[in-house]
């Protein structure tokens, strides 16, 4: 076992240079040693923010490559583009060395066969850093399941409910390439926050696999809307047409019966929410309204559901996930309430026991593959697609 492990961080935009000063270089056991970015600011402003530390100062570079041919670095956290995800990691495993891969959905299917392929052929773990699946309500429902609870699971829903418009529309400024794909793609671009969780609870890739989906978007006029408000009706960005649907509905059919409804939504104005739902035989969770319904504990209620909203509190000390419940004694820290924080311990953990990582190349697979999936289903006017089997079988028994 590794005392102190070696990392390279590779993307330092909004949520890599995030990850670096809120959580990473707040861990003892790790020292980050390299930094890489396509922009040289970035990379320069990541290495003052390690050698403010008091360590020594990073080796910084904009070509990924470079990290990989170190020879002394055990993983890297990869935080580029969604499109850049796949070739970093698979450059990773085949260098030996563990990847962390920041979130986003896949552009082919094809791309995600490569991962698992890489994946298969060297043996060296790729994890997804899904932080939802650390989230304190998603883990006690997961918890309540676990426990029979909810009875048996019939359906789950999730989204990624988020007005993003500001950071669409000033894509180009802020050199954020969500602007580019909202321009050029329709589809379930951004699915595992929601699908995450749910897969958990539903032992997808564990006992249970998604089989199909359908996936419906409506027209797109939000992001017009709003840039010819705050832009200007004259700016060029006013005058395009943005092809990503202000909602898209994606419906999955799993290997056991169960349903999966994930939506997208950010592109008009809303609260933020992650919509989190699962439906069981004896209750249900719903995360709009923080509330918990089971059955024979609140039946005079359901007809008056409003007053059991926000009830979830009830439930802690019954339900908390034992690792919540440690986590809160000992202090939470870092971002998103903390979930940041669990799910780098846990990936840092493996990479010091060299174990394989909680959540594996096979869960990013499955989990990706939504978004190339439902802009197939899009283009041909929600037709059904068949969700590949990335584990060939395996999920039956693993």
């Amino acid at each position: 076992m590794k005392n102190k492990i070696r990392v390279g961080m590779i993307g330092l935009g909004a949520r890599g240079m995030g990850l670096l000063k809120g959580i990473i270089l707040h861990m003892e056991d790790v020292e980050v040693a390299a930094v890489c970015d396509l922009y040289q600011d970035r990379c320069d402003q990541a290495a003052d923010s390690v050698a403010e530390t008091g360590i020594s100062r990073p080796l910084v570079t904009q070509d990924y490559r470079e990290v990989m041919a170190m020879g002394n670095i055990d993983a890297v956290v990869i935080g580029a583009s969604w499109a850049d995800h796949t070739e970093i990691a698979i450059a990773a495993m085949e260098a030996g060395i563990y990847a962390a891969s920041e979130v986003g959905g896949a552009y082919s299917i094809q791309e995600c066969w490569k991962l698992v392929e890489a994946y298969e052929r060297t043996r060296v773990p790729c994890m997804i850093m899904e932080n939802c699946c650390y989230g304190r309500d998603e883990m006690m429902v997961l918890n309540m399941v676990k426990q029979g609870a909810l009875g048996e699971v019939v359906h789950c829903a999730g989204g990624y409910h988020h007005d993003l418009r500001d950071e669409i529309a000033f894509g180009k400024e802020n050199r954020h390439y969500r602007l580019n794909n909202y321009i050029h793609r329709n589809c379930e671009n951004y699915p595992t926050h929601e699908i995450g969780p749910i897969a958990r609870i539903l032992d997808i890739n564990h006992g249970n696999r998604m089989v199909s989906l359908v996936s419906m978007a409506s027209k797109a006029k939000g992001m017009q809307a709003y840039i010819r408000k705050e832009k200007g009706e004259d700016t060029e960005l006013a005058q395009t047409e943005f092809m990503q649907g202000d909602i898209v509905t994606t419906i999955i059919k799993c290997a056991h019966g169960e349903t999966i409804t994930i939506t997208l939504d950010t592109t008009l104005p809303r609260y933020y929410s992650r919509g989190f739902t699962v439906r069981g035989t004896k209750g249900m969770y719903m995360e709009d309204n923080h509330s918990i319904y089971l059955e024979g504990t609140h039946d005079d209620f359901h007809m008056g559901w409003k007053e059991q909203w926000g009830n979830v509190e009830q439930f802690r000390e019954q339900y908390d996930h034992p690792l919540w419940k440690k986590y809160i004694e000992e202090g939470v820290k870092g971002g998103h309430d903390g979930m940041d924080w669990l799910v780098f311990s846990d990936f840092f953990e493996s990479v010091k026991q060299g174990t394989q990582t909680p959540l594996d190349v096979y869960d990013m697979a499955a989990w990706m593959c939504i978004s190339a999936l439902s802009e197939e289903s899009i283009a041909l006017g929600g037709h059904p697609v068949a969700i590949p089997d990335f584990t060939n079988g395996k999920w039956m028994t693993r």
